[in-house]
């Protein structure tokens, strides 16, 4: 069974995840994600859906041009788990790499 973050767990995990933010009115955390282009919000996008499927934890998000919207909660707990941190994490390293 998966479990709900703690709010001492979620508190120490949104401290290490910088720009990501709680989802007022729901267990959630939000982060909007900006690139240079559209081809490389695309791409992006395309590693987080690999990284969500190989996890089978899938991302909420939304994409306009160069703009990615991406909010995380686990349907299976109605909240915030460990999931969400590991996949928030996997989303921060290919948002570095493809702006670098």
């Amino acid at each position: 069974m998966i479990e709900k973050l703690t709010p001492e767990a979620r508190a120490a995990a949104l401290a290490e995840l910088a720009g990501w933010s709680p989802v007022e009115g729901r267990d959630a955390i939000h982060k909007v994600f900006r690139f240079k282009s559209f081809s490389q919000a695309w791409g992006f996008m395309n590693r987080v859906a690999l990284a969500a499927e190989k996890l089978d934890h899938h991302p909420e998000w939304f994409n306009v041009y160069n703009r990615v919207e991406i909010t995380l909660s686990t349907h299976d707990c109605n909240g915030l788990s460990e999931r969400d941190v590991k996949l928030a994490k996997r989303i921060e390293a290919y948002a570095k790499e493809i702006a670098a």
